[in-house]
């Protein structure tokens, strides 16, 4: 009866989004009208943009913006954080997939839009909001979830994939600045998205400047799956951040270790990540995980109280938070920055 029920809800979503469409091709007349509008309002000179996102498959896909999307659907820390840092918390019409709470200057943006506690939006949750821009990550575009990108363009609804959440290879800073520049692109703010952006920039050459005399210093990036050890490599967003504060990411390849590997590498330092879901104590458990387990007793990083915790959104799709990532590694690698 679920499955029926399901189904019901589904077909009507997708019928009302036929719908929606054929209006639009009907009423291209007054579409264009509304541009002129907005165009003699100095909106003009912006649109059309043109940028170039991607598909499941990896592939370069340009969407054009006739004017800025009015119907956002934000799924996911960065993609959230993104637009209320630009002031566009009004354009979102629903939002989900929160690793941690927003940060502190924009939970009263945040309080005004419409989050949903399912991780994960269903299609026919996307469809009921009648959007016009998705605004995600790459996971969120299988076949499970929402399906590729161009049952959405078909639609006339156009998608974005933050280019660290699977779509590149080598997961870098640039990356991250290159989705804030887009984005500003997309709704019209650019000077915003610059400041965001100068800000980053701005704190990556500080730290680095600050740390250019330190010693060599060596780090793991791990997480616990199910009691195994995962490694970050020198392509993810992590690794790359490591790298750029001058230190050697140890496991380099990236993957799963044991705890003798563990001890084999000992690193000078190691970054335990989390995700807290609201529970203030899962940074802790990260790094009791390695304190108290008493085979690692003998890892200089215990002997040495250098295990750290860093939350995920510092350093996968970190967006914003790419200045709280870059301050997280200088200071847990050279602790001497804290004195």
């Amino acid at each position: 009866m679920k499955k029926i029920k399901k189904g019901i809800i589904l077909l009507l979503s997708l019928l009302m989004v036929i719908a929606m469409t054929a209006c639009a091709s009907t009423s291209k007349k007054d579409t264009n009208n509304e541009n002129e509008v907005e165009t003699s309002s100095g909106d003009n000179s912006h649109y059309p943009v043109t940028i170039t996102t991607y598909n499941y498959s990896k592939e370069p896909v340009e969407i054009t913006f006739n004017k800025a999307p009015k119907k956002v659907v934000a799924v996911y820390q960065n993609s959230i954080e993104t637009m209320l840092a630009l002031g566009l918390e009004d354009k979102i019409v629903m939002a989900s997939g929160l690793d941690h709470e927003v940060k502190d200057e924009y939970k009263e943006a945040f309080s005004k839009i419409n989050y949903i506690e399912d991780f994960d939006p269903s299609k026919e949750d996307v469809i009921m909001e009648q959007p016009d821009f998705i605004l995600s990550w790459y996971s969120l575009f299988d076949e499970k979830k929402l399906g590729d990108v161009d049952y959405w363009h078909k639609n006339n609804i156009n998608t974005y994939m933050s280019l660290n959440s699977g779509v590149k290879e080598d997961r870098t800073i640039e990356n991250e600045i290159t989705d804030i520049l887009n984005l500003g692109k997309i709704f019209n703010v650019e000077e915003k998205a610059k400041s965001l952006v100068n800000e980053i920039t701005k704190k990556v050459d500080e730290v680095l400047y600050s740390v250019k005399e330190e010693k060599n210093q060596s780090t793991l990036i791990m997480e616990y799956f199910d009691d195994k050890i995962y490694t970050y490599g020198s392509k993810t967003l992590g690794g790359d951040m490591v790298s750029k504060l001058g230190a050697e990411l140890l496991n380099p390849d990236g993957g799963n270790i044991s705890e003798e590997d563990l001890i084999k590498l000992n690193p000078d330092s190691i970054f335990v990540v989390y995700m807290d879901r609201t529970d203030e104590n899962m940074s802790k458990e990260a790094i009791n995980k390695i304190l108290n387990n008493k085979s690692l007793a003998s890892l200089k990083a215990v002997k040495n109280n250098r295990v750290n915790s860093i939350a995920l959104g510092e350093m996968y799709s970190s967006g914003i938070r790419t200045i709280d990532g870059i301050t997280t590694f200088a200071n847990g690698i050279y602790p001497e920055l804290n004195k």
